[in-house]
């Protein structure tokens, strides 16, 4: 049986100086047909456009043979010997480390050259046994892959970073050989004490944001740090449109009712359907937060209220266009998008009215019909934020 818990994943990288681009390389992928949860992290030699380019090919490639249950030994040959092979001091331009999450069984972790990985229950250190795998092949003959493989509970979290992170602060006076593995893992621990709940993101934030201070808030490094936290699902339920038959509008208000999440109603048919079958007051403001959208309703028990399809148009494009250092508006698209991201498990219910007001020719071209924007919000929420969405048609 699957295990009951979500998986959030949270990352955050700073660039060397004034580098325009990170060496550090980041990927993560859901495959959602096989329950898991794959991610890998890589270190270009060096800084800028060279690093950042063998970084990508290390994290794509460690994420790629990982999808498809290669042995480990392989997976380090295959990529090392892929890589360039610098040739004064005769080491790999890159580091890797790739976590492969099964959420029916255990997780897998698999390092080269990388701080080892930090691994959390609660806010103590989870004891792992490392295997150190020595490879054979004549152009990686004496490496090191260290690997180790945990069955995961709920409040566990797993830290990874680049060097950056544990070499911060290099040559200060507080820390003359760098910040260390052992004061990073007493940061987290000291964190996960005092903030137990914190998010994936936030942590990773967290601990970044210290090696950027022990370094003067001038990184010596490119630095990342990626966060993989295993802990209760939050729930979101978004509704819009009105059912095809009249009849299920009873069914649709009670689907609203019993949903034990957070609640989006987003379209005034929608709202005026479930508040009257529920019999609820639908309260209008007429203040208005964006000024491209109509402003926010409010009804007692659900969390937003908002227009449709021009607000879930615009939340299509946020989402499209998010990037690390977004910042949330006030308008209804930038709420529904923060409590999108906010949440783990999304389900979407599609009425399927036809709404005659979105047939009209004089209505501008890029305004699409309300079906087609949710199945592109909840692919792009699949895709890049590993969100797990379902849809139901009613």
């Amino acid at each position: 049986m699957e295990n009951n818990f979500y998986v959030e994943v949270g990352y955050h990288q700073k660039n060397h100086g004034k580098e325009r681009i990170c060496g550090d390389v980041f990927r993560s992928q859901r495959i959602k047909e096989e329950s898991r949860i794959i991610a890998s992290l890589s270190d270009g030699m060096g800084h800028g456009v060279k690093a950042n380019i063998l970084a990508t090919l290390t994290a794509s490639m460690a994420l790629n043979f990982t999808r498809e249950h290669k042995d480990v030994s392989r997976i380090a040959d295959i990529i090392m010997n892929t890589l360039p092979v610098c040739s004064e001091r005769k080491i790999s331009y890159s580091t890797f480390t790739a976590v492969d999450i099964d959420l029916y069984d255990k997780t897998s972790i698999l390092e080269y050259d990388n701080p080892q990985a930090f691994l959390m229950r609660g806010s103590r250190p989870l004891e792992a046994e490392w295997n150190c795998l020595i490879l054979n092949s004549e152009k990686n003959r004496g490496k090191e892959i260290k690997s180790c493989c945990i069955t995961p509970k709920k409040e566990d979290r797993i830290i990874f970073c680049s060097d950056g992170i544990t070499q911060s602060g290099m040559g200060s006076k507080k820390y003359p050989f760098g910040w260390g593995w052992e004061n990073v893992q007493e940061f987290i621990i000291h964190t996960l004490v005092n903030q137990p709940d914190i998010s994936a993101q936030n942590l990773a934030v967290k601990i970044l944001n210290r090696a950027f201070r022990n370094d003067n808030y001038q990184a010596q490094d490119d630095s990342s740090c990626a966060v993989l936290y295993f802990r209760e699902p939050r729930k979101l339920l978004l509704c819009s449109g009105p059912p095809y038959d009249n009849e299920n509008d009873r069914e649709l208000a009670e689907l609203v009712n019993r949903f034990n999440g957070k609640k989006i109603l987003s379209g005034g048919t929608t709202a005026d359907v479930v508040a009257r079958e529920l019999k609820l007051e639908i309260k209008d403001t007429f203040e208005f937060l964006d000024p491209d959208l109509p402003p926010l309703s409010y009804m007692e028990g659900i969390d937003l209220v908002t227009e449709g399809i021009l607000t879930l148009s615009k939340v299509s494009k946020i989402l499209n266009e998010y990037k690390q250092n977004y910042v949330p508006g006030k308008g209804p698209a930038d709420q529904i998008v923060k409590l999108l991201l906010e949440s783990d498990e999304i389900k979407i219910i599609i009425g399927t009215r036809i709404n005659i007001a979105h047939q009209d020719p004089n209505l501008p071209v890029e305004l699409e019909i309300r079906r087609t924007v949710l199945k592109r919000i909840a692919r792009k929420l699949e895709e890049k934020f590993l969100k797990e969405v379902t849809i139901e048609y009613i």
